[in-house]
C-alpha cells in the first residue's frame, strides 16, 4: 500500500520560511517524479515544484522561481519543499504526489497517480 505523508506545515508571517517534508512508504521511490501541488480555498489544484528522480532535474511554477527549492533524498524516500520569503498567496493545502514519468516533469495533476493527505501553510499579512 502506497503511503504519502506530508508534515512541516504551519503559521508563519510573510516574509518568513517553512520546510515541508514527504515520506513515501510502499513503492520504488527512487522509480518515481515527485511533485508538489496546492490547493487553496475555492481554487483547482496547481503545480509548483517537480522533481526528476534522479534529482538533477527540477521544475518550478514562475511565481515561486527563487522563493521555493525542491530537493529529494531517495535513501531516506523523502521528498522536501523549501520554502522562503513567503506571501499571503502563498496560503493553502500543499501535496505531496508521485508521477511515474520516465522523462519529463509533469505539471498537470492526472499525471500523477498517489497524493498525501495535504498539509496547511498559512502566511499572514
Amino acid at each position: 500500500q502506497v503511503q504519502l505523508v506530508e508534515s512541516g506545515g504551519g503559521l508563519v508571517q510573510a516574509g518568513g520560511s517553512l520546510r515541508l517534508s514527504c515520506v513515501a512508504s510502499g513503492l520504488t521511490f527512487s522509480a518515481y517524479v515527485m511533485g508538489w501541488f496546492r490547493q487553496a480555498p475555492g481554487k483547482e489544484r496547481e503545480f509548483i515544484a517537480g522533481i526528476h528522480r534522479s534529482g538533477l532535474s527540477t521544475s518550478y511554477k514562475d511565481s515561486v522561481k527563487g522563493r521555493f527549492t525542491i530537493s529529494r533524498d531517495n535513501a531516506k524516500n523523502t521528498v522536501y519543499l523549501q520554502m522562503d520569503s513567503l506571501k499571503p498567496e502563498d496560503t493553502a493545502v500543499y501535496y505531496c504526489a508521485t508521477s511515474p514519468s520516465r522523462v519529463t516533469i509533469p505539471m498537470g495533476p492526472p499525471a500523477y497517480d498517489n497524493w498525501g493527505q495535504g498539509t496547511q501553510v498559512t502566511v499572514s499579512s
